[in-house]
This record gives structure tokens, C-alpha cells and sequence, in this order.
């Protein structure tokens, strides 16, 4: 009896061992995982562009909110002040460009009347020396008198005068058009100046309301009101649930046959009775080390060879059964199945590109 159950438990040992071996060999080989790994999403962290007191926050932590939703009002007084003052401003120089304007219709009607003067003043002359001529002919045949003849002179030299005089004046007013195109120029341009300072007020007035900039939940919320708050100040952070992706630190000795496309089994450790299925999406440019603050220096008298981690991007299917539970940080166990074709380590990049980074 005891020969036949040993006979029975050896049969029954190497039975499985021999489903083990023929698992290993048939999937178990082909799978890499790690349990460095985490759920992660691309948080939008919210700052103003203005500065000021905050005046209201309408939102309250773990709150969801739409993109365009209102998050943050800043008071808004002194940059509705600024934005009258440019209006105010942009009207006196639309006034000071229409003066301008008008000033140039008058200048074109006064060399017009300029014009007439001079044709005036040439009719004039040309009369004037028509009588001298007459009046120098008829005193030579004594048929008028030398004094006639001293005010027919007098008169041609009138016209000239006056000839000259109206071609001056005209050229005046001629020069003095080109003088008032440069003005309209340079109040045109201020003109558009004064637009783009009230583009500008108008821009900071709208940016004393701060928006959403994506769906999501409203967390690590600082601002309060009161608050004087400047650029660049950290407000609050909207995470985009359920939008979430995996991000696992595989070791460089296991990233040899993962390709993009990939099946990858993932558990989360606060969940641990799920499991959801996902994609390797993409692989980092480089190795975690690398974008570390103080990035490992190798050319030292001593060295010690440490396996380097490579993050690996994982897409989570909207519909996987864990959707809208999985939060950014929770830790979860990443498992590859190697067998899948998919694209290639360095798919996202061209078929040249590849060949010459291989070189």
C-alpha cells in the first residue's frame, strides 16, 4: 500500500512538473513583469496669469468639474479700470486720426483753390502784357500817351507778381499734404497701439476668471479667498478621471522582446480581486536614472554596475471594470505578455532614423 501511494505521488509530481514545464515553455517564458509599477494621469496643475485677491473660489476638493467650468475668480476692479482707461484712449485717437482726415480734405480743397488762383493770376498776366504790347505799339504811333503806356507797364509787372505769389502759395499748400500724411501715419499707428492695449486690458480682465482647462476632479486645492495670488502661483490641480494610464519601471534585462501592442495583465493592489487588461502604449526615451535630479555619474575609479529600470507606458481601456475607481499613485503589478508582435521598441520613430541609430 505505502509502494502504491509513493508511486502515486511520484506520478502525481512529475505529472506536475511536467504541466509546469510545459506551461513555462509554452507561455510562462514569453511573460515579464514587475511590481514597480503605478497609476498615473496627466494632471492639469492651475494657475492664474494675472495677479490680484482672489475673490471667490467656487469649487471644493474631490470636486468634478467640466472643461470652461469657473474654478477661481481674482478681483477684477483695477483691470476693468485699465480696460476703460484704453477705451477711453482709443477713442480720442480715433477722434485725433478722423481730425487728421478732415484736415487733409481741406488741404487738397485749399490747393484746389490754390490752383484757380494761379490760372487766375495767368489770365491776369497774360492780359497785362497783351496791353503793354498794344499800348507800347500805339505810343510809338503816337496814339497814346507816355503815361498809358508807365501803367500798362506797371500792370504787366503787377501780373507777374501776382503770378509768382500764386505759384507760391500753391507750392505751400502742396507741401504741406505730404506733411499731413505723415501725421495720419504716426496717429494710425498709435492708433493700432492703443488697439492692442485694450486687446491686452481685455485679456487680463477675462483672465481674472480661471477656467478649467480639461473634465476632471478638482484636487490638491491651496487657494483661498483673500488670497493675493501672482503668476505661476499653484492653485489647485484638476486629474482628468477617468482617463488614467499605468506607468511601469521594467528592469533593461526584460524589455528585450516587448514590443508596443502588447497584452499586459494588470493588478491593482487596492483591488487586488480585479484584474484589467491593457496595452503597452510607448516606451520612455531613456531610462528612469537618467531624468533623475542628480543624474548617476559612471566615469568614477569606482563602480558598481546596478540594473537600470525603463518606464513603459501601459493604456487602460476605458471600459475596464475598475473605470472611474483607479486614482493617480496607486500601486499595481504589471505583467507582459511578450508573444504579441505589435510594433517595434523604436516604432514611433522612421525606418531611417532606426537603421542609423542602430549604426
Amino acid at each position: 500500500m505505502k509502494r502504491t501511494v509513493a508511486i502515486v505521488l511520484a506520478l502525481l509530481v512529475l505529472g506536475a512538473g511536467l504541466a509546469g514545464g510545459f506551461y513555462w515553455w509554452r507561455v510562462g517564458r514569453f511573460l515579464e513583469s514587475t511590481d514597480n509599477a503605478y497609476v498615473e494621469a496627466d494632471i492639469s496643475v492651475v494657475s492664474p496669469k494675472v495677479q490680484g485677491y482672489v475673490r471667490e473660489v467656487r469649487v471644493s476638493d474631490n470636486q468634478r468639474v467640466a472643461a470652461g467650468d469657473v474654478l477661481v475668480t481674482v478681483e477684477d476692479r483695477d483691470f476693468a479700470a485699465r480696460r476703460s482707461q484704453a477705451q477711453a484712449q482709443l477713442a480720442a485717437q480715433q477722434a485725433a486720426v478722423a481730425t487728421v482726415e478732415h484736415e487733409i480734405v481741406q488741404e487738397q480743397a485749399m490747393i484746389a483753390e490754390a490752383e484757380a488762383a494761379v490760372a487766375s493770376a495767368e489770365a491776369d498776366r497774360l492780359r497785362a502784357q497783351q496791353d503793354l504790347a498794344r499800348y507800347r505799339m500805339l505810343t510809338e504811333k503816337m496814339a497814346a500817351s507816355q503815361q498809358r503806356l508807365e501803367t500798362a507797364e506797371a500792370d504787366a509787372r503787377k501780373g507777374d507778381a501776382a503770378l509768382l505769389k500764386a505759384k507760391a502759395a500753391l507750392a505751400a499748400e502742396r507741401n504741406r499734404l505730404p506733411v499731413l500724411d505723415s501725421q495720419k501715419q504716426e496717429a494710425e499707428a498709435k492708433l493700432e497701439q492703443l488697439r492692442a492695449t485694450l486687446d491686452l486690458a481685455r485679456i487680463d480682465l477675462e483672465d481674472t476668471v480661471i477656467r478649467a482647462p480639461i473634465d476632471g476632479v478638482v484636487g490638491n486645492r491651496s487657494v483661498q479667498i483673500g488670497q493675493l495670488v501672482k503668476p505661476g502661483t499653484q492653485l489647485l490641480a484638476v486629474v482628468p478621471l477617468p482617463s488614467v494610464y499605468v506607468v511601469a519601471n521594467f528592469k533593461e534585462t526584460q524589455v528585450e522582446r516587448m514590443r508596443i501592442g502588447q497584452t499586459v495583465s494588470i493588478t491593482v493592489d487596492a483591488f487586488p480581486g480585479s484584474a484589467i487588461t491593457g496595452t503597452v502604449e510607448s516606451f520612455a526615451p531613456a531610462s528612469g536614472s537618467e531624468f533623475s535630479l542628480l543624474p548617476p555619474e559612471n566615469a568614477t575609479g569606482n563602480f558598481t554596475k546596478i540594473v537600470q529600470r525603463l518606464p513603459v507606458r501601459i493604456a487602460v481601456p476605458a471600459t475596464n471594470p475598475l473605470a472611474g475607481l483607479l486614482r493617480p499613485g496607486l500601486s499595481v503589478a504589471a505583467e507582459v505578455d511578450t508573444r504579441g508582435a505589435g510594433g517595434a521598441l523604436l516604432g514611433s520613430l522612421p525606418a531611417a532614423t532606426r537603421t542609423a541609430s542602430a549604426r
